[in-house]
């Protein structure tokens, strides 16, 4: 059993304690990033020398499993394919899974796009199969040879035309899963076009379109799990003590600051999320394994938020690495949702 099942049984039998809450490295980006994905080759001394490769970034990926703090390690199909063959997650707790589709909203990161800026419409690249069992058609019993699980994410836009297509393309995903036993958890992202409300207003709206969504849903192809924006301490809490079956985790959004960082999984806890899902805020972090093992520790309640930022600094001069800003900017919280409060 994965360590991700282990919490997951222990969060949905009422014997949650924090040493349940997850973290999850989102390394997808090649699904919406094109070359740049990788994010840039940061040398000690600050200066940027071009890109990674798409190497780099599958090496960083294996140094975060062998670190073995993170529960769940997001990737997209083909790169999944190559770390299962060098045996990444052989003999591991962490859980493999796999982006299985790509809105075009998230296409942002291609040069000279024009995508990103309109209404999100449904893609997926994935056959399920192949991903699942190495084969193009397959049943629940075969042998899993990939992983049984995935990412489905939809982008909600306030709009009847299409947001109506991404709950029929949502219907579809469940429908071919469910087939073979494939388990998803379930993004949804604000909405990308301008809608009018504020930030609050689109954290109540997103938690009335999750429970309308799945009240329809029987718990066979129900998603283990949320990734959802943290757009307020009280649309988190909300959605989190309406139903104890919906576990709750939050995305990681903008890199932000060291202190977003460390607020953010404070407070996704205090409020009733049970995951932090971070893709750039650790990719694009100077010292990714240190600031993975410090979120572990704000969780844990054995470091305050603004405290392990210090710490995190004290580690980047121990290492000679220059820090992207000085202590005293690192130490600001830039996100909106999270300056409610300091810790």
């Amino acid at each position: 059993m994965s360590r991700m099942d282990q919490k997951l049984h222990n969060i949905l039998s009422g014997h949650y304690t924090r040493n349940d809450f997850m973290i999850a490295d989102a390394k997808d980006g090649d699904m919406g990033g094109g070359v740049r994905m990788a994010g840039p080759r940061r040398r000690k001394d600050g200066t940027i020398d071009g890109y990674r490769t798409r190497r780099e970034y599958l090496d960083s990926i294996k140094a975060v499993v062998a670190q073995d703090i993170v529960d769940i390690m997001l990737v997209s199909a083909s790169n999944l394919e190559v770390l299962n063959e060098e045996g990444t997650f052989r003999n591991s707790l962490v859980k493999p899974a796999i982006r299985a589709n790509e809105t075009t909203d998230i296409w942002g990161g291609l040069r000279s796009e024009n995508y990103a800026s309109a209404m999100s419409i449904p893609h997926s690249s994935a056959v399920l199969p192949r991903i699942m069992h190495g084969k193009t058609t397959a049943t629940p019993d075969a042998p899993v040879t990939g992983t049984d699980l995935g990412l489905y994410s939809m982008t909600i836009n306030n709009n009847l035309t299409a947001d109506l297509a991404s709950l029929e393309a949502y219907i579809a995903f469940r429908a071919e899963a469910g087939k073979i036993g494939f388990r998803h958890f379930l993004e949804v992202f604000n909405p990308n076009t301008a809608t009018g409300l504020d930030q609050n207003d689109i954290g109540f709206l997103l938690n009335d379109h999750i429970v309308r969504c799945l009240a329809g849903v029987m718990k066979a192809d129900r998603p283990l799990f949320l990734k959802i924006p943290f757009n307020s301490p009280a649309a988190i809490e909300e959605l989190a003590t309406f139903d104890p079956t919906l576990v709750v985790g939050v995305l990681g959004g903008s890199a932000g600051t060291t202190r977003d960082t460390f607020e953010l999984v404070h407070q996704a806890e205090r409020y009733g999320a049970r995951l932090a899902l971070f893709g750039r805020k650790i990719n694009l972090a100077e010292q990714p394994l240190t600031l993975i093992a410090l979120m572990r520790q704000v969780v844990d309640q054995a470091v305050a938020p603004k405290d392990a930022v210090r710490v995190y600094h004290a580690a980047l001069q121990t290492s000679g690495i220059t820090p992207m800003r000085p202590l005293e900017d690192d130490l600001k919280i830039t996100e909106s949702a999270l300056q409610h409060e300091r810790s």
